[in-house]
């Protein structure tokens, strides 16, 4: 997927809650090892015509990043990643990673912070039952010079006043960069957000996420009904029995610039007459979206 015409910044976000590598494995899941080829496969897929994706995973281990950065370069430097573990701001504990292409996105900065009442060290936060960390891109375009920025994160399972409060944290930096006043360097800047929200479309995130004050709109609901694809829910266990969509992609509206959605699908995350097995329990989200040229 390259630009669409001449000044227009066309992009794919894939999300994807891969599962961390339990061990033992839970009933029903099949180790890391067995899992990985099938989610290479999906991101080498959707990624292979289309260099302008950011991949965006939740519950990625040190070991599993590896494993996904080494399938995808196969001994090239094609994807790089910004990301830390959640539980030292180091290494340890899950990952929020954001994959990108090197030679189609200049990564401009980074930054992290901990959905907590102390956002910048490795904490819990109100009634969580986790560590949660936020990861923070901003990416020029090498190709028109144009700057947006990235975000994912995974809310809290456990606690319904940490997703609550999380989503609270999360909107206001997205505001600070739509506003232009999250760094002096930079003026007003688009947004997007994905991650595992651990909330469905009726409960306390998600309203937070796309309420009155939050510049962001679930990109499903900008999206021709004609172009959304495949399952509604995204949270299947190794069981199948669904329970809910709580994985999204959100992109910021409300401008003269603002995100148009193009498409919209969920993915399988089982192939019955292929290898049979859940690569996750969770199903991944791909967006496609897309800004307009300036005028």
């Amino acid at each position: 997927m390259q630009i669409l015409s001449a000044g227009i910044l066309a992009l794919r976000v894939l999300t994807h809650n891969i599962r961390y590598a339990a061990d033992p494995p839970s009933t029903g899941e099949a180790p890391w090892p067995q899992r990985l080829p099938d989610l290479l496969a999906q991101f080498r897929y959707h990624t292979e015509y289309a260099p302008q994706t950011f991949i965006c995973m939740q519950e990625v281990l040190d070991n599993q990043l590896d494993d996904i950065l080494d399938g995808l370069n196969q001994g090239s430097d094609t994807w790089a990643s910004i990301g830390l573990g959640r539980d030292d701001g180091a290494r340890a504990g899950e990952y929020s990673p954001i994959l990108y292409q090197p030679a189609i996105w200049n990564l401009k900065e980074f930054k992290y912070y901990w959905l907590s009442e102390t956002p910048d060290r490795p904490s819990k936060g109100w009634d969580a039952g986790s560590i949660r960390i936020v990861t923070i891109g901003v990416f020029q375009d090498r190709q028109i010079s144009r700057d947006i920025v990235a975000i994912n994160t995974h809310l809290d399972n456990a606690g319904t006043i940490a997703r609550e409060e999380g989503s609270k944290l999360l909107v206001n930096t997205v505001n600070s960069y739509v506003q232009g006043t999250a760094n002096s360097t930079h003026g007003p800047l688009q947004v997007f957000l994905a991650g595992d929200m651990n909330s469905r479309e009726d409960q306390e995130a998600y309203g937070v996420l796309t309420g009155s004050g939050s510049p962001l709109a679930d990109v499903k609901t900008i999206v021709p009904p004609g172009n959304i694809y495949g399952y509604n829910e995204t949270f299947t266990g190794f069981t199948g029995s669904g329970e809910g969509r709580i994985d999204y992609v959100f992109a910021t509206q409300g401008t003269e610039d603002e995100w148009v959605g193009n498409g919209y699908a969920t993915l399988p995350n089982i192939f019955e007459d292929g290898s049979g097995l859940y690569f996750s329990d969770h199903r991944a989200v791909v967006a496609d979206f897309s800004l307009p040229a300036r005028s």
